[in-house]
């Protein structure tokens, strides 16, 4: 795996290496409640709650490294920046308020993410789909308040800004920003690779390449980056998304079984996420679940579901419709990470069956709790997974309910064979996603200092 690559500019190494560094974050979304609106979960319960997922990984990492973080959001629902400290990590996060003219734009919108006129707006016609077309490719670049962004960002004395994600509008304006007050811009992929609008298609092409660095975990991306946008190499690093090992590990399963009311003998199942049917492959697990359970009459066997989103209503529906056995469905978001590990804890073994992930983070959370895992190919998994079942993993095609069932019914037939890919899957989380190995990955990358000391090394040898 690649790590750290040279940034070939002064000025950039001595504002990154200066002491005492603090990093801009920018999640995705043109507001923050885009997200947190579909998992049921409040502002200020994000702001002081939330733990884990990519994003808190990340804060924890640098924070080893001696890197403090600042998020920053916008919103709909305040009306001057505020303040709030996340508690587990001990990051601040900044809240901005929506410019009006956004606010203004986006209350016409059907759909603020739509792909087409038609499907952000509704049906419209003659001139005013035109006028419609054009705010449909403007409005997104509308959604960072780039003057108060800039103000917060020197205020906390931010020397380095890093986005989410770079296949997206916020991206642009980040590099351009970066550019006016003179600091590293850097982007991270966790699935986006998509365009919404024409200004996306000429814009991007020279943010790419004016931008600092690339964080990129899956490896068909990095091919495509350097494909498409012809994005110099030595301004990419493939780095993995960390986990907290310390807080990711097995529990005693006989109590979590108690407390769940699952019978000892019982052969469980479990998913965690986020519901979106599509996306997340929910319909492939359905019918692979199907299967599963029709071959094996007179087993007990559960599928515990963990999570919620936009699409729970008619997940809820499907599942009634098949009249499925053993399902067991947690439907809300749980903040707390080690609730979620105590119904790791109680199964046999974790299921991915997402058709798109950017680089999932789920799955690894399973495996720091020894679970073998069966996933689908879904951007991202093959990197997990390199090296197939030697790292805890058995990958099957996308969308392949047939597939999914066979390698499903494979782990649950055999018990110790379970244990074993298990047994495999921590060893694979401890080498290479703990905090710590990410950390400096990520320290190196953005201080340079990755190759210097490799040459240091090849000296004294």
């Amino acid at each position: 795996m690649e790590c750290a690559s040279k940034i070939c500019h002064g000025e950039i190494r001595q504002a990154i290496m200066q002491p005492g560094l603090t990093v801009a974050l920018l999640p995705w979304g043109d507001l923050i409640e885009d997200f947190l609106d579909g998992i049921g979960v409040s502002l200020e319960a994000f702001c002081k709650e939330m733990t884990g997922g990519w994003l808190f990984s990340y804060i924890d990492a640098l924070r080893l490294v001696g890197v403090h973080t600042v998020v920053f959001c916008v919103s709909a629902r305040v009306k001057a920046p505020v303040r709030f400290t996340n508690v587990p990590t001990g990051s601040t996060i900044c809240v901005l308020p929506a410019l009006k003219s956004y606010l203004s734009l986006r209350r016409r919108m059907l759909k603020p993410y739509g792909w087409t006129v038609e499907e952000t707006f509704g049906e419209v016609q003659g001139i005013r789909r035109r006028i419609y077309a054009i705010l449909r490719n403007v409005v997104p670049y509308l959604a960072t308040p780039l003057g108060l962004l800039a103000r917060e960002i020197r205020r906390e004395r931010c020397k380095a800004i890093l986005c989410q994600e770079y296949e997206y509008a916020r991206f642009d304006t980040c590099v351009a920003l970066g550019k006016v007050l003179s600091i590293p811009v850097f982007a991270t992929f966790q699935g986006g690779y998509w365009h919404l609008s024409r200004f996306e298609d000429l814009l991007r092409p020279l943010t790419m390449k004016a931008c600092t660095g690339l964080i990129i975990a899956p490896q068909t991306e990095v091919n495509r980056v350097l494909a498409k946008y012809g994005v110099p190499s030595f301004k990419i690093a493939r780095i993995f998304n960390p986990i907290d090992l310390t807080m990711w590990g097995a529990v005693d399963r006989n109590e979590t079984r108690a407390a769940l009311e699952i019978p000892s003998a019982s052969r469980v199942v479990v998913w965690h996420g986020r519901v979106d049917i599509y996306r997340k492959g929910l319909d492939i697990l359905l019918d692979a679940w199907k299967r599963v359970c029709n071959e094996r009459t007179g087993q007990d066997l559960r599928l515990l579901l963990v999570g919620t989103g936009n699409d729970a209503d008619e997940l809820h529906r499907r599942i009634k419709a098949m009249q499925l056995q053993g399902v067991m469905w947690i439907d809300k978001y749980l903040l707390d990470r080690g609730t979620i590990r105590r119904y790791l804890s109680a199964a046999d073994v974790y299921i991915l069956p997402s058709r798109h992930e950017g680089f999932p983070v789920a799955p690894v959370e399973a495996m720091a709790c020894s679970l073998p895992v069966v996933a689908a190919d879904a951007p991202g998994v093959s990197d997990i997974f390199e090296g197939g079942e030697a790292a805890g993993g058995i990958v099957v095609p996308r969308g392949d309910a047939a597939a999914l069932a066979l390698a499903l019914g494979r782990v649950l037939d055999d018990p110790a064979w379970a244990c074993e890919l298990g047994m495999r899957a921590r060893r694979r989380v401890e080498s290479c996603f703990s905090l710590e190995a990410v950390g400096k990955q990520l320290r190196d990358f953005l201080s340079d200092r990755g190759l210097a000391i490799t040459e240091s090394r090849e000296q004294v040898d």
